[in-house]
């Protein structure tokens, strides 16, 4: 088979896949994730401005992070959203930023020190656990955790032939294994009465609410859904969405935020 016949077939097979979960709106969506969106700058408080999604510092703010709090950024590279908590402490508390990749914790150690103020980074920890075995370092320590999980990523992958030639409908299931095994790792590492915020920038529904349901069903009253309230993004069965072709080419960011009950 030709090389331009295997990415025709996985164009269609990725067409497929999310027009069953975006039946009416999957064109409109792809057109608006196919389209350039200039990232903007974040600079509040940094040595030097750090370019990012605009729907990626809501998400991260959406935390909502407080001086002297004990937080955890479990899958923090490249870092953006990290800038956007560190931010928010001034150096005070502590920041635990993880990756386990040593490709990416070394682009994460770039970013901190490139943007952040010396006496803004004393307060933070990079290290490169496991993020999905978390519970078996540290259980109950957290203020607040944000997980911002490893995800499809849709709108790279339809803009790289090379990605799109590899996708196949197995891929959101097999990063939901992960990602829910992340979550549920979180859920112990959270103080009672803390909270997690989940993410990702995919749209697949099995990576989003999939999660935060399969979470209700293996951890039932352990914890409760935290009401959101962000303009531009649209309610999903749990928590919510940002999506491009709505929010002036903004996102894909979905997010959900949990507090611990037990």
């Amino acid at each position: 088979m030709s090389r331009q016949r295997k990415q025709t077939d996985a164009e269609e097979r990725f067409n497929d896949f999310y027009r069953q979960q975006y039946p009416d709106r999957w064109d409109s969506l792809k057109t608006a994730m196919l389209e350039e969106h200039a990232p903007v700058a974040f600079q509040e408080g940094l040595e030097t401005p750090y370019y990012l999604d605009s729907a990626s510092i809501r998400c991260a703010r959406l935390l909502g992070t407080e001086a002297q709090d004990y937080v955890l950024d479990m899958c923090a590279a490249p870092g953006g959203k990290t800038l956007v908590i560190a931010s928010t402490l001034k150096g005070t508390g502590r920041l635990v930023c993880n990756d386990r990749s040593s490709t990416r914790r070394a682009r994460l150690h770039r970013v901190i020190e490139t943007h952040l103020k010396e006496v803004w980074r004393t307060n933070i920890t990079i290290q490169a656990h496991d993020a999905a075995r978390w519970g078996l370092y540290e259980q109950q320590i957290y203020d607040k955790i944000l997980l911002d999980a490893p995800c499809s990523s849709e709108r790279h992958v339809l803009k790289d032939a090379h990605y799109l030639a590899q996708w196949t409908p197995n891929r959101p299931k097999r990063l939901s294994v992960q990602q829910f095994a992340m979550l549920a790792a979180a859920l112990e590492a959270v103080k009672i009465g803390g909270t997690i915020l989940y993410s990702t920038c995919a749209i697949a529904k099995e990576e989003d609410e999939g999660i935060i349901e399969k979470l209700f069903k293996k951890r039932p009253g352990r914890f409760r859904l935290v009401e959101i309230d962000e303009a531009g993004s649209e309610p999903c069965k749990y928590g919510r969405i940002i999506l491009p072709d709505k929010a002036q080419g903004q996102g894909p960011m979905y997010f959900c935020k949990l507090e611990r009950l037990s």
